[in-house]
């Protein structure tokens, strides 16, 4: 990622912290419209807990995008434990959709092309080392 990149996806992301609960509220939503099989993997969780770990999670690699020394560690074990949760490499495309239709709702004017491309681009890097994790995992059993 660039730092023009990194630079947007922490500019953008700034106004939408104080709306943490709503912004998740409206990921799962959008999540379960886009993809209602993965409702199936969140049976008997709190969602507000689960949405606060979501954002928890987005803002720590939000904020450790120029250090990747300490990012990826953290996304190799998320990508273990979302593994072993039964989450597959087909269920990270619903998950980037229902991100990215969020922000841009969330945004609305604020989430211009080039924030789309900055986001999709922390996404992709994200899932893909989250799917690494997992199938270093599978190896390793």
């Amino acid at each position: 990622m660039t730092p023009h990149q990194i630079h947007l996806i922490r500019t953008s992301f700034e106004p939408l912290k104080p709306l943490a609960a709503t912004i998740a509220e409206a990921f799962y939503a959008r999540l379960f419209m886009h993809d209602p099989a993965l409702r199936s993997l969140f049976r008997g969780r709190d969602m507000a807990q689960q949405g606060e770990r979501l954002m928890q999670m987005l803002a720590a690699a939000v904020e450790l995008l120029d250090r990747p020394g300490a990012l990826t560690p953290v996304l190799l074990r998320l990508g273990q434990r979302h593994g072993d949760y039964g989450v597959t490499a087909a269920h990270y495309d619903s998950v980037g959709a229902a991100l990215l239709d969020t922000l841009a709702a969330g945004l609305g004017e604020g989430f211009t092309p080039e924030t789309r491309e900055a986001w999709t681009a922390m996404y992709r890097l994200v899932a893909r080392t989250m799917q690494e994790g997992a199938a270093a995992a599978v190896l390793a059993a």
